[in-house]
C-alpha cells in the first residue's frame, strides 16, 4: 500500500470539476459547541441589503467547531446595537456572547460603513456600573468588493476574544481538479476556505499536483506533468507570473516551503530511489538530506526551520521521521499504527497530524509529540492529505464521500466534522493558506 501511496506522486487520479464552487456540510459536532447568538445586521440604507453579515459570520463560528449560533427564529430580538439588548432574555436561552451590528451606505459611492459589537451576556446580565459587556466594538468602511472579506474578519477577531485563539476565517485553500469536459482538464483552483471566491490558477492538459503556499501567501509551490515528465514550479498569485525550480530526471515532487520563504523541501530521484532534499530558491542550491536504499518522501518542515518531517519504509513499512538540518540526525517520530504518512507538525510544536492505517482503513491522526499517544480523528477508509489551518484548530484532507473524492474538515478535537464535496467529479490536494492581512 505503501509504493501506491507513493506512486500518487507520479500519477494523479480524478479530480475535480471546476465549475462549481465547494460547499461546507457539517456532519458532526455542533451541539457540544458554545451556544453564541449573531443578531442579523441592520441595514440603513435603500433597497437591498449588500452582504449578509450576520449568515457569514454564524457559519464561519459554527464550521470552527467550537460555537453553536442560535437560528434567528429563536431569538427574543434582535437588536443591533448594545443599548437595545435585553441580557436576561439571552440569559434564559443560555447564550454566551452576542455578535450584532449596522452597515449603512458611506458618502463615498461604492463604500459602507460597518459598525459592530461582541458582548458577554453574563457580564451584561450583572447590571452593576462596574461591569462592561462589550468586549468589542469597531466601526470601518469597507468597499463593495471587500464585504464579504471584512464578514470573515469580524468573526476572526470574535473568535479570538472568546477563544483567546487568533482565528482563521481570512484564509484559503487550494486543491487540485479536472474537468475532463475541458480541452485542458487539470485544474489547480484556489478559493476562500469555505469555498467562496473560487479562482483558477492554472490549468493543463496533464496532471498537476501537490500545490504549497508560501509563507507570505502570496505564491503557490506545485509539480506539473504539462512537460510529460514531473517538473516543480512556484507561481506568483498576483503577477502570474511562474518559475520553473527543478526539471531533474524522473521524480521531481512533494514541494513543501520553509517557514521563511527561502527553500523548498521536495523529493527527487535523480540519483536512484527517492529521497529528501532542500532546495534554495534564490541560489538553485540543492542539499540531500537522506541517503538510503528506500523510499523516503512527503516532506514537511518543523515550524521552527530547524528540522523536516518524512516518510520512509527503512523500517520495513512505512513510518514518519525527523531529520535535523543541522546535524544529519534523524529518528523515529511514530510507532503506533500498521502504517504511518503524511505527517505536519503543527503550528505550536506540540502534535503531528498524519495519515494513519489501522485495520487496512487510513484515517486522519493527531500524536503527541511529548508523549507519543496516537488520536485517530476520522473513522472513514481513504483519508489523506491533511493540511493544517495556520492557527492549528482545524484540519482539511481529502477522502471518499458518496462514492467520490472530496474534501473535508476535522477538528483537531475531533469532535467537529464535514464534508466538503463538489457538486460535480472530485477534489483533492488541498492545501489551507497561511494567515492572509
Amino acid at each position: 500500500m505503501f509504493i501506491r501511496f507513493i506512486m500518487a506522486l507520479v500519477l494523479v487520479t480524478a479530480c475535480s470539476s471546476a465549475s462549481a464552487r465547494l460547499e461546507i456540510l457539517i456532519t458532526e459536532g455542533v451541539n457540544s459547541a458554545r451556544p453564541i447568538a449573531v443578531v442579523p445586521f441592520k441595514w440603513l440604507g435603500q433597497g437591498k441589503k449588500p452582504q449578509n453579515f450576520s449568515e457569514i459570520i454564524a457559519a464561519d463560528l459554527q464550521r470552527s467547531g467550537k460555537f453553536n449560533p442560535l437560528s434567528i427564529n429563536n431569538m427574543p430580538k434582535t437588536p443591533s446595537t448594545s443599548a437595545e439588548v435585553d441580557y436576561a432574555a439571552w440569559t434564559k436561552l443560555g447564550i454566551e456572547a452576542i455578535v450584532m451590528g449596522e452597515v449603512k451606505p458611506d458618502t463615498k459611492p461604492g463604500n459602507y460603513i460597518v459598525t459592530f459589537e461582541l458582548l458577554d451576556v453574563l457580564t451584561g446580565n450583572v447590571n452593576m456600573a462596574d461591569y462592561n459587556p462589550i468586549m468589542d466594538k469597531r466601526r470601518n468602511t469597507v468597499a463593495t468588493n471587500q464585504l464579504r472579506q471584512y464578514a470573515h474578519r469580524i468573526s476572526d477577531i470574535v473568535y479570538e476574544k472568546l477563544t483567546g485563539e487568533r482565528g482563521a476565517f481570512l484564509t484559503r485553500i487550494a486543491y487540485v481538479a479536472v474537468d475532463r469536459k475541458s480541452s485542458h482538464p487539470y485544474q489547480l483552483r484556489i478559493s476562500d476556505y469555505d469555498g467562496e471566491g473560487e479562482k483558477l490558477v492554472l490549468r493543463s492538459k496533464q496532471p498537476i499536483m501537490s500545490p504549497s503556499w508560501s509563507p507570505d501567501g502570496r505564491k503557490l509551490a506545485y509539480v506539473s506533468f504539462e512537460k510529460r515528465r514531473s517538473q516543480i514550479y512556484i507561481q506568483d498569485l498576483y503577477t502570474q507570473k511562474r518559475e520553473l525550480m527543478t526539471s531533474f530526471p524522473k521524480i521531481n515532487g512533494s514541494p513543501t516551503w520553509s517557514p521563511d520563504g527561502t527553500q523548498l523541501a521536495l523529493v527527487l530521484s535523480k540519483d536512484g530511489q527517492p529521497e529528501i532534499y532542500t532546495f534554495n530558491i534564490l541560489t538553485k542550491s540543492l542539499q540531500r538530506l537522506t541517503k538510503n536504499r528506500v523510499i523516503d518522501t512527503e516532506p514537511s518542515w518543523a515550524p521552527d526551520g530547524k528540522s523536516i518531517i518524512f516518510s520512509s519504509e527503512r523500517g520495513g513499512r512505512a513510518q514518519i521521521y525527523q531529520v535535523s538540518l543541522t546535524t544529519g540526525k534523524t529518528k523515529r517520530i511514530t510507532w503506533e499504527g500498521e502504517i504511518n504518512l503524511g505527517g505536519t507538525i503543527t503550528p505550536d510544536g506540540d502534535n503531528l497530524v498524519l495519515v494513519s492505517r489501522h485495520n487496512g482503513n487510513y484515517m486522519i491522526a493527531v500524536q503527541d509529540l511529548d508523549s507519543g499517544e496516537l488520536r485517530t480523528l476520522t473513522k472513514t477508509k481513504l483519508d489523506e492529505s491533511p493540511s493544517i489551518a495556520p492557527n492549528g484548530s482545524m484540519i482539511i484532507y481529502s477522502t471518499v464521500y458518496q462514492g467520490k473524492q472530496g474534501l473535508a474538515l476535522v477538528s483537531m478535537d475531533g469532535r467537529f466534522k464535514a464534508n466538503i464535496p463538489s457538486n460535480n467529479g472530485d477534489v483533492k490536494s488541498p492545501a489551507w493558506s497561511p494567515f492572509l492581512q
